[in-house]
């Protein structure tokens, strides 16, 4: 009968175990976080921000692709026995650094090709079921992680959102395509192996958040930048279906027409003939001489050689361009909420090499923009040389791909919200960079103290605000903060946005002009790759 006993005892606190995910034999005294996923039990930490948070970082949630694995899909990572520290972050994904003394460097982390591992934030028990934030950072897609400290879940996780952060495969190692490759495919496809790596975190998330409060049947994918590109591809790949439910993009979509993998466009020569030219210029006679190339020195030569990093219309990851899929209702019916900033190009370079005086201005856009140019003049008119130039290059990369979006939800009957960040944050005014590309992402993060300057008491009013209606967002599809305007769904017949700036406020059809000259120049666009 002891013997009996004592074997449901164990079963009991087995039991346990599996229902709450929390690792019960912990050693006296220590009062780190602990959770049992599927994958294997994990030691965490306590958030510096908020002790009520747990934090695990540098999760594995695919296999080293290293050796024969470099530009193949991810593979499923190992478990472990026993627990696993998961306290420090994972290395990034191979890239190099900004400059040093650029708008957006950073000190230097460690970089690896082994680097696909993701971060979790929680204040919930493993019995509840939070909303899901998945984070999927930018930086051209050629550098970045998410382990930048903007990017610090603690604060979201405080309102009550279960956030994940993840490196994913960047530059050459995450977007490269070779003949041999597409051979090598039972999908007859190369390239993306960074939105592969990503939708094989919305898998892991899938298998194992239930274990840290979130749920998995409620999960929104955000992103700025980049990071928004990626979320715009996910929204339009078939192998991420039912792996999220809800859509946030700051500052970035594929709309316009992008890279095919063998055939050129407007956008530029295919992926294949690129990774060919690549090749080439390294001198590699094959893909086996590529994959032997140690790492270091296939990002400085692919950096050296120019290569372009995008993701790829490859009829797989991808089926077709992104406008096509939207204007077919082909994308993932799900509530998407999206916006741009006001002053985008200030710290990417746009106001560089200005024209010197009002023809050459004239000369330039006739040059892009062929018997549009007039027209386009109309809206981004030569007396303020600058304004125009910069105004032109948000509208043309950020502005239009955003608005789109949101008009092209209709076809699948999903709500969309649209907003437009014009707060200047600190010292930006003086500077004269406005509402700079990513300068939102702080607000909704609520992690004003990552700015740069002196941060004001608004500033941190605004970014509890913010934070407010993206993990509302999250929770339910609408997004609302107490005491602030209601944000009402975009549509054609009511282009609702809402406005980021001192106060927040409600506007209604915001900057038409733009869209209705720039809707010209992307259908003549779209018309060359058919042609």
């Amino acid at each position: 009968m002891k013997m009996i006993a004592r074997t449901c005892s164990l079963l009991l606190v087995a039991l346990s175990m599996s229902v709450t995910g929390i690792a019960m034999a912990q050693p006296p005294g220590d009062e780190r976080p602990r959770v049992s996923p599927p994958q294997g039990r994990l030691i965490g930490e306590r958030s510096d921000r908020d002790q009520r948070v747990a934090v695990y970082k540098g999760i594995p949630y695919a296999a080293p692709p290293v050796g024969q694995r470099r530009w193949q899909p991810p593979q499923a990572p190992a478990s472990w026995s026993g627990e696993r520290e998961a306290d420090s972050f994972g290395p990034n994904c191979m890239q190099q650094s900004y400059p040093e003394g650029s708008f957006f460097y950073r000190p230097a982390r460690l970089s690896s090709e082994d680097c696909l591992y993701l971060n979790v934030w929680s204040k919930a028990s493993a019995d509840e079921r939070k909303p899901v934030m998945v984070w999927i950072h930018g930086g051209a897609l050629t550098r970045g992680s998410g382990a930048i400290s903007t990017y610090d879940g603690t604060e979201l996780a405080a309102k009550g959102a279960v956030v994940v952060t993840l490196n994913y495969r960047l530059g050459v190692f995450g977007y490269f395509a070779h003949p041999e490759l597409v051979a090598e495919s039972p999908n007859f496809s190369a390239g993306n192996y960074g939105i592969l790596d990503q939708i094989a975190a919305l898998q892991w998330v899938q298998d194992n958040i239930a274990a840290f409060g979130g749920d998995p049947d409620n999960v929104t994918i955000f992103g700025e930048s980049a990071g928004a590109w990626s979320v715009n591809f996910l929204t339009a790949s078939p192998l991420a279906q039912g792996l999220f439910h809800k859509v946030i993009a700051q500052s970035g979509a594929r709309l316009d027409t992008r890279v095919e993998l063998d055939r050129q466009t407007s956008a530029g020569p295919s992926a294949i003939s690129a990774g060919q030219e690549l090749a080439s210029v390294i001198g590699a006679a094959d893909l086996a001489e590529l994959r032997a190339m140690p790492a270091e020195q296939l990002l400085n030569a692919s950096q050296s050689a120019g290569f372009r990093t995008d993701g790829i219309v490859d009829g797989w990851v991808i089926p077709d361009q992104l406008y096509s899929l939207f204007s077919r209702g082909q994308q993932h019916p799900v509530p998407v909420m999206l916006g741009f900033n006001s002053d985008e190009g200030t710290t990417l370079g746009a106001a560089a090499n200005l024209p010197a005086n009002e023809a050459e201005y004239q000369a330039r856009m006739r040059a892009v923009y062929g018997e549009l140019a007039e027209l386009v003049m109309d809206v981004y008119p030569a007396d303020n040389i600058r304004r125009s130039v910069l105004d032109s290059f948000r509208d043309t990369t950020f502005g239009w791909n955003m608005v789109t979006w949101a008009n092209l939800t209709r076809h699948v009957n999903q709500p969309a919200y649209l907003y437009f960040f014009t707060h200047h944050p600190p010292g930006a005014t003086e500077s004269g960079l406005g509402a700079y590309h990513a300068s939102e992402i702080a607000y909704t993060f609520n992690n004003a103290h990552t700015l740069r300057g002196d941060t004001s008491a608004f500033d941190y009013r605004l970014a509890d605000i913010m934070s407010d209606y993206w993990v509302s967002f999250a929770r339910t599809g609408k997004p609302v903060s107490p005491g602030q305007p209601a944000w009402q769904p975009y549509s054609n017949a009511a282009r609702h946005y809402l406005q980021f700036d001192k106060e927040v406020s409600a506007g209604q059809n915001l900057l038409p002009d733009n869209w209705a000259v720039l809707d010209r120049v992307m259908d003549r666009r779209r018309q060359s790759v058919s042609d």
